[in-house]
């Protein structure tokens, strides 16, 4: 939690509380043998004491109250110390992923009101598949332990059954829903989805951004998929599950695919696995092999003709499609030449920030993309993990701001290492470090400028002072012919005289 001032966080502030879920059993175990010796035994008190602020076997919100109940729930002076002492204890809840506070501001009153959003514990099998809350535990318990309590949370598979594994054969025999219930589907209750959502408890705020769809319905999947396909029977819980349904619609508009290449796709082996359903990275890998075997396909006609068709089509389809996510202007980047009066600098940045990067690439570049440029992008997004905002914030720089000393694969390969080692990983972090870099380079040109300007005419390199960086020599100087150099009777005879005495004559 951060609080700049102890007065903004006080007994006499109000809150509220948020959870949509229930504890169970496993949960009450993982607090106790799991989380309560990372964060402390005051800080899993303090979470039951929000938990527990709505009633048991509900969900939803909590009455609007003061905090002096709380910090007399707790047994805290209400006082400096305890407040602080409250803050580190909700940051260490924070920190594990267990809540997540906010404070609300009321736009006619000076008050605010703080919230506090609970998250379920994380089960057994995902608390051990992150790999920094694990890292943590041990730094709390030791190695042994962290093995020990993993073996707690889980039975092992009767040694008869493990044994005889790999002889048996699997046959699910489970029966879809739609073989055994019919259900009416040419009348919709509109006044029933009206009511559900009017009162159901959970936040629209609260969901997650829709990702771009290609707008491929369960239906015309299920249709065209092969009944015989062993892949049949996960294709179906996609009408359940509208996270991967979504994620599948993402992929086929990422790469421009139709209803039939998604449904052969999916009829692949190795798309689907029996513990988690959808394998997305799989499908993007192969959707991508696809994408380029199509390209290889076209011929140079074909190409010519499809491009000025896509380019107008996706204009029109992008200023429909970039109403979900928003950039502030402080955010904004200039609009290259390449692009300068195909769209105001509002629209740039939209699309720089919702559109895959297969998209994106496309608009710099009047033909086809160069073939070694899709290859690198191609290689960025897949084995890199570089979210698609990003990477458009990468094709601005190297490629939109008209400098061909950029367009290489090593100025590129550079840059994106700079990024993964800065952890750059949105959209307004590549903004700020674009705009760093080119501060950067403007400072360096200045320097070369200033240098080159204190040496006009020679190759002794020159200070930004104008001076000599080598040490000043003394040269012997010539006499002048002014009759200095003329040398007097009397004084050409006194050197012929010593000369014959060191000659010995």
């Amino acid at each position: 939690m951060r609080i700049g001032n102890l007065l903004q966080y006080t007994e006499h502030h109000r809150y509220y509380i948020f959870r949509d879920f229930s504890l169970n059993s496993l949960d009450y175990k993982m607090l106790s043998l799991i989380y309560q010796p990372m964060i402390g035994a005051f800080a899993v008190a303090l979470f039951q004491q929000l938990y527990h602020g709505i009633a048991e076997g509900m969900t939803g919100y909590s009455p609007i109250e003061s905090q002096r109940k709380l910090f007399l729930g707790l047994g805290m002076d209400m006082n400096e110390r305890g407040r602080k002492y409250l803050i580190d204890q909700t940051s260490r809840l924070e920190a594990v992923g267990l809540l997540q506070t906010s404070r609300l501001g009321m736009p006619e009153q000076a008050d605010v009101i703080y919230e506090y959003e609970l998250s379920q514990p994380l089960s057994p099998g995902e608390f051990f598949r992150n790999q920094h809350l694990t890292m943590l535990l041990r730094d709390k318990i030791g190695k042994y332990a962290v093995i020990s309590l993993r073996e707690q949370f889980g039975a092992q598979e009767p040694e008869e059954l493990a044994n005889a594994k790999q002889t048996m054969t699997k046959e699910n025999i489970s029966i879809p829903f739609y073989e055994l219930f019919q259900l009416n589907t040419q009348s919709i209750d509109v006044e029933l989805e009206q009511a559900l959502n009017e009162v159901a408890p959970a936040r629209q705020a609260a969901q997650r951004p829709q990702l771009e769809t290609a707008g491929i319905p369960y239906g015309d999947i299920i249709l065209r998929f092969p009944r015989n396909s062993a892949n049949r029977r996960y294709v179906e819980r996609l009408r359940s599950d509208a996270d991967q349904l979504a994620q599948v619609n993402y992929v086929a508009y990422k790469y421009n695919l139709s209803v039939a290449d998604i449904c052969r796709l999916l009829d692949e082996d190795g798309i689907f696995s029996e513990q988690e359903g959808l394998n997305v990275d799989e499908l993007q890998l192969r959707a991508n092999q696809l994408y380029r075997q199509d390209k290889k396909r076209e011929s140079d006609n074909q190409r010519t003709v499809a491009r000025m068709q896509a380019i107008s089509a996706q204009d029109g389809e992008g200023d429909a499609e970039l109403d979900e996510v928003g950039v502030s202007e402080e955010y904004h980047l200039g609009v290259p030449n390449q692009l300068t009066g195909r769209c105001d600098i509002q629209q740039y940045n939209m699309l720089m920030r919702n559109e895959p990067h297969t998209r994106f690439l496309q608009r710099f570049f009047p033909g086809a993309v160069p073939e070694w440029i899709e290859r690198t992008f191609e290689r960025i997004d897949l084995n890199y993990r570089l979210p698609a905002p990003v990477i458009n914030v990468l094709i601005h720089y190297v490629i939109g701001m008209n400098d061909a000393q950029r367009v290489t694969k090593t100025f590129v390969e550079a840059v994106v290492s700079n990024m993964l080692m800065k952890q750059i990983d949105n959209f307004e972090k590549a903004v700020v470090y674009v705009r760093e870099q080119t501060q950067v380079e403007a400072d360096k040109e200045r320097r070369k400028e200033a240098a080159s300007a204190g040496r006009p005419g020679t190759r002794a390199g020159r200070n930004a002072g104008g001076t000599s960086r080598k040490p000043s020599i003394p040269i012997v100087q010539s006499s002048s012919a002014d009759g200095q150099s003329s040398i007097s009777p009397e004084k050409l005879e006194q050197m012929r005289n010593l000369a014959r005495k060191l000659d010995g004559k």
